[in-house]
Order: C-alpha cells, then sequence, then structure tokens
C-alpha cells in the first residue's frame, strides 16, 4: 500500500504516488535544516535536522546543542511508512503551521538524552531560492538538490542538562533551509573509478541576521579555488527586490594546527566595481558533524538504515573530539557580522558554516590533513 493522505491533494510532479519521487537514485533525500541561539555564547547554540531517503525508506533526525564545553546530541531513526508528511520521529516532531512562514520543532524530554525542546520559528524574510547544486564526478552525477534559505526569530523553551532557557523571540533567531535532490547518504557505495580521485570540497555557506535584512551566501570551490557554487543575495525586510551584491572573495584565518576559523573576511564586488565588506568575528563553534550523521561515524550516516524505531542521546567534550575527524566535516560557527557599505556599518549575527575539506592552494593545504602554521 504506497498511498497517502498526500495523493489527494493536486501536488503530484510524476506519474507516480507522492510517495515515489521521480529518480530510483538511492541517494535522494528531501531535508529540514534549522538553527536557534541568542547571538551568545553563554546559551545553548542548536542546530537541528529531520530527512527524508525515500529510495532508502528510512527518516532520520538529529538535535545537536553546543552548550558551554559540551556537545548534547539526541538522533533517531525510522522506516518510511506510506505517509511522507509523517514529519515525527519517535519523541522529534517537526510540524508546518503555515508553509514558509512558521514552523513548530519539538523533543519530548527522557532520560535516554540530555535535551529536550518546544519551540517554534517565524520567518522574518522571504524564503530565498538559491542557486541549483550540480556536480558530476566522472558519469556519476553527486550532486543535483535544491534548497531555500531564511532567517527567523524563535518562541518557546529548551532544556539541557536540567537547565531551561525561555526562548524570547526579541533576543532567540536563527536560520533554517529545506533541500532535496540528490547527493551522497546512507551506507557507503563501492567507488569504483572515482576512488582514484581525491577531489577537494571547500565550502562556505553563510547567512547573516541584520535588522533590516538578511544576506545569504554559497560558496564551493576546487582545489584552484575554481567555483561550482558562487552567490551571494540580500532579502530586504521591507518590499525592495532580493538584490545580488556580486563576485565573493574570502580571507579566513585559523587557529595554529587546525582548520578551525578564528575570523574571516568576506567582500564582495558588484559589476559597479563597488564594494560591501563583511568583518566575520567568531563566537562560538558547533561541530555538528559529530554524532548526527554527516557521516563522521560509519555507524549512523543520514539514511542508514537503523530499525524499525531507534532513538538515544549522546555527549562529547568539545576540546576531546578527534582532531583528525574534524577535518573532513563542515563546522557551523556561530557569528558576528560588522557590514561595512557606502561608509556605513552594520552589525548582525548568523550562522558562518565552514569547511576546507583536502587540498586548497589559497590557504596552502597541500594534504587531506595538513593544518594551519
Amino acid at each position: 500500500m504506497t498511498l497517502s493522505k498526500m495523493d489527494d491533494y493536486p501536488l503530484h510532479q510524476v506519474a507516480e504516488v507522492i510517495r515515489h519521487v521521480e529518480t530510483s537514485d538511492r541517494n535522494f533525500y528531501d531535508r529540514y535544516y534549522f538553527n536557534c541561539h541568542n547571538a551568545t555564547a553563554d546559551a545553548p547554540f542548536v542546530v537541528i535536522g529531520l530527512g527524508v531517503y525515500p529510495n532508502l525508506g528510512v527518516v532520520d533526525c538529529f538535535a545537536a546543542v553546543r552548550y558551554r564545553d559540551d556537545q548534547v546530541v539526541f538522533r533517531g531513526s525510522r522506516a518510511l511508512g506510506a505517509d511522507r508528511s509523517d514529519t515525527s520521529v519517535g519523541p522529534f516532531k517537526i510540524e508546518v503551521i503555515e508553509g514558509l512562514e512558521k514552523l513548530r520543532v519539538t523533543l519530548e524530554p527522557s532520560d535516554d538524552y540530555d535535551v529536550s525542546f518546544d519551540i517554534t520559528w517565524d520567518a522574518d524574510i522571504p524564503a530565498v531560492l538559491e542557486p541549483r547544486h550540480f556536480y558530476r564526478q566522472i558519469e556519476r552525477v553527486t550532486f543535483d538538490t535544491q534548497r531555500f534559505a531564511q532567517t527567523g526569530w524563535w518562541s518557546g523553551e529548551i532544556t539541557v542538562d536540567g537547565d531551561r532557557f525561555e526562548v524570547d523571540p526579541k533576543s532567540w533567531r536563527g536560520s533554517r533551509d529545506r533541500s532535496w535532490g540528490v547527493r551522497p547518504i546512507g551506507e557507503p557505495e563501492p567507488a569504483g573509478r572515482r576512488a582514484t580521485i581525491s577531489g577537494t570540497f571547500y565550502w562556505n555557506y553563510v547567512v547573516m541576521q541584520f535588522e533590516d535584512s538578511s544576506i545569504v551566501m554559497i560558496i564551493q570551490e576546487d582545489q584552484q579555488g575554481r567555483r561550482v557554487m558562487d552567490d551571494v543575495t540580500r532579502v530586504w525586510k521591507d518590499d525592495r527586490d532580493n538584490e545580488w551584491l556580486g563576485h565573493v572573495t574570502h580571507d579566513v584565518s585559523f587557529i595554529s594546527g587546525t582548520r578551525d576559523v578564528s575570523a574571516a573576511k568576506l567582500t564582495f564586488t558588484r559589476p559597479t566595481g563597488e564594494q560591501v565588506v563583511a568583518d566575520v568575528e567568531i563566537i562560538q563553534p558547533h561541530f555538528f558533524g559529530f554524532g548526527s550523521g554527516y557521516g563522521l561515524e560509519q555507524d549512523w550516516r543520514h539514511g542508514m538504515w537503523q530499525g524499525d524505531l531507534v532513538t538515544g542521546g549522546l555527549r562529547y567534550k568539545v576540546d576531546e573530539l578527534d582532531k583528525m575527524l574534524k577535518l573532513f566535516c563542515p563546522t557551523e560557527y556561530l557569528a558576528k557580522f560588522t557590514l561595512h557599505e557606502n561608509g556605513e556599518t552594520k552589525i548582525g549575527y548568523g550562522l558562518f558554516e565552514f569547511g576546507a575539506i583536502g587540498p586548497h592552494d589559497q590557504y596552502g593545504f597541500k594534504e587531506f590533513i595538513d593544518v594551519a602554521p
């Protein structure tokens, strides 16, 4: 039985029931991502995700919280039923109250993990559709995805390690995205000829939230700096049209002995030659790849079959995380942004997601395990 309630709505895109996507590629996914913070290192920095993997028959989720010197993780996985609109995994649930405007995310408390929350997201800008992400490695399409991004405010409550935080929309904010398409997921596949290729994945995804607007930037480069993705868009909170801020250059500073970011400068150059500069001050790193399914642990990857329903918790000491594994996954940095434009300065906060995985000429990384001097 593959029919679901959604099949009674005129939403079909292909000659299949809603449960089935157009491609049979095992790597098709459909995912929510959220972050939640109050722009300080004193309160929890929460990163949340839920993914549906129709061709693997799996739904999974995570909530990874950086709180003081700990990273506290909840994660869950279950079998995908006929109804893809069921966005729950055991005690975890996402509810779309009003599409592109308001969503509620909940995690019920349990003795099996040390975090719970009931928080509601209200958008403060229209969702912005990002450029299509397409990448082919030899003949195999490894990325073919679409995504939109959005900033907003949170309300509700979060409890971590028994400490309860009232989430006031006057101070708690964040960004979210929705993405879907094809990207590597699940159990590792035989690489075949692709095993002979050591590709660089330089990634910088930035969402800045200001009083009057938000800026969404996405960069992916190869070793030489050639761009696979290159876009920066400002979305105004009033009726002004979205604004392309031009070509992006980056100057990233690293903590010695690592590839962890200590500061950065982003320069956006419009076709007129006018420049907008964003200075990036790191407030707190969140190594969200640990425990959440992004491939660092081989026994728990996004889309991997875990059983009909499996949930549980993990805990890490941030200063004890495996330094080698950190080199192979982007990091979510809570950041302060100082924007310089036309002689004026604006202060904003948000996400600086960064990963320099593999060799990269600009920063002198010749091998995968090279670190900053």
